[in-house]
Protein backbone atom coordinates (compact mmCIF):
# COMPACT_ATOMS: atom_id res chain seq x y z
CA UNK A 1 0.00 0.00 0.00
CA UNK A 2 1.45 3.60 -0.95
CA UNK A 3 0.42 6.63 0.46
CA UNK A 4 -0.65 7.56 4.38
CA UNK A 5 -3.79 8.53 5.94
CA UNK A 6 -4.07 11.95 5.75
CA UNK A 7 -3.62 14.43 8.79
CA UNK A 8 -7.27 14.71 9.79
CA UNK A 9 -7.44 14.45 13.19
CA UNK A 10 -10.07 17.03 13.31
CA UNK A 11 -11.44 16.57 9.81
CA UNK A 12 -15.39 15.78 9.96
CA UNK A 13 -14.76 12.83 8.24
CA UNK A 14 -12.22 11.36 10.72
CA UNK A 15 -12.54 8.12 11.45
CA UNK A 16 -14.59 6.80 8.44
CA UNK A 17 -12.60 4.63 6.14
CA UNK A 18 -13.55 4.06 2.14
CA UNK A 19 -12.59 1.22 -0.04
CA UNK A 20 -12.42 2.93 -3.21
CA UNK A 21 -13.14 0.49 -6.79
CA UNK A 22 -13.40 4.02 -8.63
CA UNK A 23 -11.32 5.16 -11.44
CA UNK A 24 -10.80 8.06 -13.89
CA UNK A 25 -13.11 10.87 -12.94
CA UNK A 26 -16.50 10.76 -11.10
CA UNK A 27 -15.71 7.92 -8.36
CA UNK A 28 -12.32 9.64 -7.44
CA UNK A 29 -13.77 12.90 -6.97
CA UNK A 30 -16.42 11.73 -4.81
CA UNK A 31 -13.46 9.75 -2.85
CA UNK A 32 -10.89 12.55 -3.11
CA UNK A 33 -13.66 15.00 -1.50
CA UNK A 34 -14.35 12.68 1.23
CA UNK A 35 -10.57 11.84 1.92
CA UNK A 36 -9.99 15.81 1.69
CA UNK A 37 -13.07 15.93 4.71
CA UNK A 38 -10.59 13.55 6.75
CA UNK A 39 -11.68 9.88 5.56
CA UNK A 40 -9.35 7.22 5.19
CA UNK A 41 -9.75 6.52 1.48
CA UNK A 42 -7.70 3.11 0.35
CA UNK A 43 -7.72 2.98 -3.88
CA UNK A 44 -7.88 0.33 -5.43
CA UNK A 45 -6.41 -0.34 -8.74
CA UNK A 46 -5.50 -2.89 -10.95
CA UNK A 47 -2.03 -4.63 -10.96
CA UNK A 48 -0.02 -3.51 -13.65
CA UNK A 49 -1.95 -0.77 -14.99
CA UNK A 50 -3.27 0.98 -12.42
CA UNK A 51 -5.88 4.21 -12.39
CA UNK A 52 -6.81 4.93 -16.31
CA UNK A 53 -6.07 8.16 -15.66
CA UNK A 54 -2.87 7.71 -15.00
CA UNK A 55 -1.83 7.15 -18.65
CA UNK A 56 -3.94 10.43 -19.76
CA UNK A 57 -1.24 12.71 -20.25
CA UNK A 58 0.97 14.56 -20.67
CA UNK A 59 1.93 16.54 -18.53
CA UNK A 60 3.16 14.52 -16.19
CA UNK A 61 4.61 14.61 -12.79
CA UNK A 62 8.41 14.59 -13.08
CA UNK A 63 11.27 12.94 -10.56
CA UNK A 64 14.22 14.96 -9.39
CA UNK A 65 16.16 14.13 -12.59
CA UNK A 66 12.84 15.60 -14.77
CA UNK A 67 11.55 11.97 -15.48
CA UNK A 68 8.40 11.87 -16.38
CA UNK A 69 6.49 9.27 -13.26
CA UNK A 70 3.97 7.50 -13.51
CA UNK A 71 1.54 9.79 -12.69
CA UNK A 72 -0.09 12.32 -15.15
CA UNK A 73 -2.12 15.76 -13.89
CA UNK A 74 -5.22 14.72 -14.18
CA UNK A 75 -4.45 11.51 -12.31
CA UNK A 76 -3.31 13.50 -9.53
CA UNK A 77 -6.10 16.43 -9.80
CA UNK A 78 -8.44 13.43 -8.04
CA UNK A 79 -6.61 11.10 -5.97
CA UNK A 80 -4.83 13.33 -2.95
CA UNK A 81 -5.57 12.16 0.33
CA UNK A 82 -5.62 8.40 -0.90
CA UNK A 83 -3.69 5.51 -0.41
CA UNK A 84 -3.49 3.13 -3.31
CA UNK A 85 -2.89 -0.61 -3.37
CA UNK A 86 -3.49 -2.82 -6.24
CA UNK A 87 -5.69 -5.54 -5.86
CA UNK A 88 -6.78 -8.11 -9.11
CA UNK A 89 -10.12 -8.70 -8.60
CA UNK A 90 -10.60 -11.27 -11.39
CA UNK A 91 -8.70 -14.10 -8.58
CA UNK A 92 -10.13 -15.60 -5.96
CA UNK A 93 -7.89 -14.33 -3.67
CA UNK A 94 -7.99 -10.92 -4.44
CA UNK A 95 -11.92 -11.25 -3.84
CA UNK A 96 -11.17 -12.67 -0.48
CA UNK A 97 -8.95 -9.86 0.14
CA UNK A 98 -11.49 -7.55 -1.13
CA UNK A 99 -13.96 -8.70 1.00
CA UNK A 100 -12.01 -8.83 4.13
CA UNK A 101 -10.81 -4.98 3.33
CA UNK A 102 -14.99 -4.24 3.12
CA UNK A 103 -15.73 -5.90 6.08
CA UNK A 104 -13.30 -2.83 7.66
CA UNK A 105 -14.53 0.09 5.60
CA UNK A 106 -17.94 2.23 6.44
CA UNK A 107 -18.08 2.75 2.88
CA UNK A 108 -17.58 1.21 -0.61
CA UNK A 109 -17.67 3.74 -3.86
CA UNK A 110 -17.28 1.85 -6.85
CA UNK A 111 -18.21 3.05 -10.77
CA UNK A 112 -17.68 0.03 -12.73
CA UNK A 113 -20.24 -0.83 -15.21
CA UNK A 114 -23.85 -1.80 -13.90
CA UNK A 115 -23.67 -5.70 -12.99
CA UNK A 116 -20.16 -6.30 -13.55
CA UNK A 117 -18.98 -7.03 -9.73
CA UNK A 118 -21.56 -9.49 -9.20
CA UNK A 119 -18.77 -11.45 -10.98
CA UNK A 120 -16.26 -10.84 -7.96
CA UNK A 121 -18.93 -11.88 -5.64
CA UNK A 122 -18.92 -8.07 -4.97
CA UNK A 123 -22.21 -6.46 -5.78
CA UNK A 124 -24.46 -4.80 -3.36
CA UNK A 125 -26.63 -7.69 -2.80
CA UNK A 126 -24.24 -10.20 -2.53
CA UNK A 127 -22.57 -8.62 0.79
CA UNK A 128 -25.26 -6.61 2.13
CA UNK A 129 -26.46 -9.18 4.30
CA UNK A 130 -22.86 -9.45 5.71
CA UNK A 131 -22.30 -6.04 6.24
CA UNK A 132 -26.12 -4.57 6.84
CA UNK A 133 -24.38 -0.81 8.23
CA UNK A 134 -22.33 -0.80 4.84
CA UNK A 135 -22.98 2.07 2.68
CA UNK A 136 -22.23 1.12 -0.63
CA UNK A 137 -22.02 3.86 -3.81
CA UNK A 138 -22.21 2.57 -6.97
CA UNK A 139 -21.24 5.77 -9.56
CA UNK A 140 -22.33 4.58 -13.42
CA UNK A 141 -23.71 6.39 -16.62
CA UNK A 142 -27.10 5.29 -16.80
CA UNK A 143 -28.01 4.16 -13.28
CA UNK A 144 -28.87 0.64 -12.37
CA UNK A 145 -31.94 0.01 -13.45
CA UNK A 146 -33.86 1.16 -17.07
CA UNK A 147 -33.26 0.93 -20.15
CA UNK A 148 -29.43 2.15 -20.50
CA UNK A 149 -28.60 0.94 -17.19
CA UNK A 150 -25.90 -1.86 -19.18
CA UNK A 151 -24.39 0.75 -21.39
CA UNK A 152 -21.41 2.55 -20.38
CA UNK A 153 -21.51 6.25 -19.64
CA UNK A 154 -18.55 9.01 -20.50
CA UNK A 155 -18.65 12.87 -19.57
CA UNK A 156 -18.81 13.97 -23.24
CA UNK A 157 -21.05 11.64 -23.85
CA UNK A 158 -23.43 12.49 -20.95
CA UNK A 159 -22.98 16.52 -21.58
CA UNK A 160 -24.32 15.49 -25.01
CA UNK A 161 -27.17 13.59 -24.10
CA UNK A 162 -27.93 15.84 -20.46
CA UNK A 163 -29.04 18.51 -22.36
CA UNK A 164 -26.03 21.21 -21.04
CA UNK A 165 -23.98 21.11 -24.46
CA UNK A 166 -27.29 22.26 -26.30
CA UNK A 167 -26.82 25.82 -24.51
CA UNK A 168 -23.46 26.42 -24.69
CA UNK A 169 -21.76 27.85 -27.46
CA UNK A 170 -22.43 31.41 -29.72
CA UNK A 171 -25.93 30.83 -30.87
CA UNK A 172 -24.62 30.58 -34.61
CA UNK A 173 -21.88 27.55 -34.11
CA UNK A 174 -22.05 24.17 -33.18
CA UNK A 175 -22.95 22.87 -29.44
CA UNK A 176 -19.94 22.91 -27.64
CA UNK A 177 -19.03 20.79 -24.63
CA UNK A 178 -17.82 22.68 -21.41
CA UNK A 179 -13.94 22.94 -20.98
CA UNK A 180 -13.99 20.22 -17.83
CA UNK A 181 -15.52 17.27 -17.45
CA UNK A 182 -19.09 18.72 -15.48
CA UNK A 183 -20.71 15.97 -15.90
CA UNK A 184 -18.23 13.47 -14.47
CA UNK A 185 -17.05 16.16 -11.26
CA UNK A 186 -21.00 16.91 -10.35
CA UNK A 187 -21.68 13.55 -9.75
CA UNK A 188 -19.06 12.67 -7.77
CA UNK A 189 -20.01 15.87 -5.88
CA UNK A 190 -23.72 14.53 -5.51
CA UNK A 191 -22.20 11.38 -4.66
CA UNK A 192 -20.82 13.14 -0.89
CA UNK A 193 -24.05 14.71 -1.00
CA UNK A 194 -25.71 11.56 -0.59
CA UNK A 195 -23.04 9.51 1.12
CA UNK A 196 -23.38 11.68 4.15
CA UNK A 197 -26.94 11.22 4.01
CA UNK A 198 -26.72 7.41 4.23
CA UNK A 199 -24.25 8.19 7.40
CA UNK A 200 -26.30 10.11 9.31
CA UNK A 201 -29.25 7.84 8.30
CA UNK A 202 -26.70 5.03 9.72
CA UNK A 203 -26.39 7.11 12.74
CA UNK A 204 -30.15 6.63 13.83
CA UNK A 205 -30.90 3.52 12.66
CA UNK A 206 -27.77 1.20 12.65
CA UNK A 207 -28.72 0.39 8.47
CA UNK A 208 -26.58 1.07 5.32
CA UNK A 209 -27.83 1.35 2.38
CA UNK A 210 -26.83 0.96 -2.03
CA UNK A 211 -26.47 4.66 -3.18
CA UNK A 212 -27.38 4.90 -6.82
CA UNK A 213 -25.59 7.59 -8.57
CA UNK A 214 -26.14 8.04 -12.60
CA UNK A 215 -24.10 10.70 -14.65
CA UNK A 216 -27.29 11.37 -16.92
CA UNK A 217 -29.22 11.44 -13.67
CA UNK A 218 -26.78 14.18 -12.77
CA UNK A 219 -26.35 16.28 -15.61
CA UNK A 220 -30.29 16.75 -16.14
CA UNK A 221 -30.41 18.27 -12.30
CA UNK A 222 -27.42 20.41 -13.25
CA UNK A 223 -29.51 22.26 -15.70
CA UNK A 224 -30.59 23.85 -12.87
CA UNK A 225 -32.72 27.25 -13.54
CA UNK A 226 -32.11 26.90 -17.56
CA UNK A 227 -34.07 23.06 -16.92
CA UNK A 228 -36.54 25.29 -15.01
CA UNK A 229 -37.19 27.60 -17.52
CA UNK A 230 -38.20 25.17 -20.21
CA UNK A 231 -40.38 23.57 -17.15
CA UNK A 232 -42.17 27.17 -16.80
CA UNK A 233 -41.92 28.80 -19.82
CA UNK A 234 -42.15 25.26 -22.04
CA UNK A 235 -39.46 27.06 -24.63
CA UNK A 236 -36.70 24.95 -25.42
CA UNK A 237 -33.44 26.64 -24.05
CA UNK A 238 -30.71 28.05 -26.54
CA UNK A 239 -27.54 28.96 -27.16
CA UNK A 240 -26.28 32.44 -25.46
CA UNK A 241 -22.56 32.63 -25.95
CA UNK A 242 -21.64 33.99 -22.77
CA UNK A 243 -25.24 36.07 -22.15
CA UNK A 244 -27.18 35.03 -19.66
CA UNK A 245 -30.53 33.57 -20.16
CA UNK A 246 -32.43 35.48 -17.32
CA UNK A 247 -30.05 38.90 -16.45
CA UNK A 248 -28.94 41.50 -18.34
CA UNK A 249 -26.15 42.78 -19.00
CA UNK A 250 -24.18 39.25 -17.85
CA UNK A 251 -21.62 38.74 -20.36
CA UNK A 252 -18.68 39.91 -22.50
CA UNK A 253 -18.28 42.82 -24.73
CA UNK A 254 -15.74 44.50 -26.92
CA UNK A 255 -14.38 47.77 -25.20
CA UNK A 256 -11.59 49.82 -27.10
CA UNK A 257 -9.09 48.16 -25.46
CA UNK A 258 -10.21 44.18 -25.63
CA UNK A 259 -12.85 42.26 -24.10
CA UNK A 260 -14.89 42.67 -20.91
CA UNK A 261 -16.47 40.79 -18.50
CA UNK A 262 -19.79 43.08 -17.22
CA UNK A 263 -21.96 41.06 -14.62
CA UNK A 264 -24.75 43.25 -13.29
CA UNK A 265 -26.96 40.96 -10.91
CA UNK A 266 -29.94 43.32 -10.30
CA UNK A 267 -31.68 46.60 -11.32
CA UNK A 268 -29.68 48.82 -8.53
CA UNK A 269 -26.45 47.72 -9.84
CA UNK A 270 -27.32 48.88 -13.60
CA UNK A 271 -28.06 52.44 -12.50
CA UNK A 272 -24.95 52.44 -10.58
CA UNK A 273 -23.03 50.64 -13.45
CA UNK A 274 -24.95 53.07 -15.70
CA UNK A 275 -23.43 56.46 -13.73
CA UNK A 276 -20.36 54.96 -13.30
CA UNK A 277 -20.04 54.52 -16.83
CA UNK A 278 -21.66 58.37 -17.99
CA UNK A 279 -25.02 57.34 -19.41
CA UNK A 280 -27.09 57.62 -16.83
CA UNK A 281 -29.90 58.22 -19.26
CA UNK A 282 -29.67 54.20 -19.92
CA UNK A 283 -31.03 53.93 -17.01
CA UNK A 284 -33.68 55.64 -16.48
CA UNK A 285 -34.73 54.51 -20.14
CA UNK A 286 -38.30 52.26 -19.66
CA UNK A 287 -36.67 50.02 -22.22
CA UNK A 288 -34.02 49.28 -19.47
CA UNK A 289 -34.92 50.27 -16.10
CA UNK A 290 -35.38 46.67 -15.13
CA UNK A 291 -34.27 43.45 -15.61
CA UNK A 292 -37.95 42.35 -17.26
CA UNK A 293 -38.28 45.34 -19.00
CA UNK A 294 -39.32 44.84 -22.69
CA UNK A 295 -36.23 44.96 -24.53
CA UNK A 296 -34.90 42.02 -21.82
CA UNK A 297 -34.29 39.22 -21.88
CA UNK A 298 -31.70 40.03 -24.31
CA UNK A 299 -28.37 41.35 -24.87
CA UNK A 300 -27.98 45.18 -23.84
CA UNK A 301 -25.92 47.12 -26.51
CA UNK A 302 -22.29 47.52 -26.17
CA UNK A 303 -21.92 50.26 -27.93
CA UNK A 304 -21.88 52.61 -24.86
CA UNK A 305 -18.85 50.80 -23.86
CA UNK A 306 -16.00 52.10 -25.66
CA UNK A 307 -15.66 55.19 -23.22
CA UNK A 308 -14.82 53.38 -20.52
Amino acid sequence: MTGSPPDSATGPLSGLRVFDMTRVLAGPTCTQILGDLGADVIKVERPGRGDDSRGMGPPYLTDAKGKDTPESAYFLSVNRNKRSITLNLTTTEGQELARRMIGKCDVVVENFRTGALAQYGLSYDQIKDEFPALIYCSVTGFGQTGPYAERGGYDYLVQGMGGIMSVTGEPDGPPEKVGVGVSDIITGMYAVIAIQAALRHRENTGEGQHIDMALLDSQVAWLSYVGENYLVSGEVPQKLGSHHPNIVPYQVFRASDGLLVLAVGNDAQFERFCAFSGCPDLAADERYATNASPAKPGAVSGAFLPSL
